[in-house]
């Protein structure tokens, strides 16, 4: 399942890289909400994330495969049974104007997550919207703090 959309944002490319590549800045924000964060051991850069969610207990692994400064970065990570892939690509339009362009894809590797992706197909335009929209926020706040 995939879901992609872009925004643009009134800064500069380098600007706009530096806050999507904020690392540090996204480890806290996870601490805030309550998640445990850990930097992975094996030597890439990544992390263990565990949080609740509809009242489990859950476990990410995500590492970055791609970081090319300016022009994007692409993580890869795992959640029970869902693999993901989340590619962010910046297009300098102007000097101080940037186009994120946001690409999430969604691979089921069990029965119980292939039944889940299945059943989200249904809600495709929800979905959709609401990643849109949370794309936007992130966009708009990288704009407000530059």
């Amino acid at each position: 399942m995939r879901f992609t959309t872009r925004e643009d944002i009134e800064l500069p490319i380098d600007d706009v890289f530096a806050a999507i590549s904020d690392f540090q800045g996204f480890e806290r924000a996870a601490l805030r909400r309550g998640a445990e964060v850990a930097r992975l051991e094996d030597g890439t850069q990544g992390w263990t994330i565990r949080f609740r969610h509809r009242g489990r207990q859950r476990e990410l692994v995500s590492r970055i495969t791609r970081l090319d400064a300016p022009e994007g970065l692409t993580t890869e990570g795992r959640v029970g049974g869902l693999d993901g892939t989340m590619d962010l690509e910046l297009t300098a339009l102007a000097p101080y104007r940037t186009r994120l362009r946001v690409d999430l894809n969604i691979k089921p590797r069990t029965l119980t997550a292939r039944l889940l992706v299945q059943s989200l197909r249904l809600a495709k335009t929800s979905l959709n919207n609401r990643f849109k929209s949370r794309v936007r926020v992130f966009a708009r706040n990288i704009e407000s703090r530059g």
